[in-house]
């Protein structure tokens, strides 16, 4: 499921990233990588998606939020 469906407060595990060279990169740099653990901290439905990711918040796009592919509950 897409990370972007995810209720605040739910746990996760980022499984895949559906974008290219850049977009996973730029993910990779903030600590995105599959098997990491996420929480999702906001998702209002407008605004900024906060998640928290090894001890760090971060704030990312619904856009690529949407092409972040995570399964519920943790590894």
């Amino acid at each position: 499921m897409p990370l972007s469906q995810v209720q605040e407060g739910a746990r996760t595990v980022l499984k895949a990233i559906d974008g290219g060279h850049e977009l996973r990169g730029r993910l990779a740099a903030l600590g995105l990588l599959p098997g990491t653990e996420l929480e999702v901290i906001r998702n209002s439905g407008h605004g900024p998606f906060v998640i928290a990711v090894k001890g760090s918040r971060v704030v990312i796009g619904r856009g690529m939020a949407s092409r972040i592919e995570v399964e519920l509950g943790q590894p």
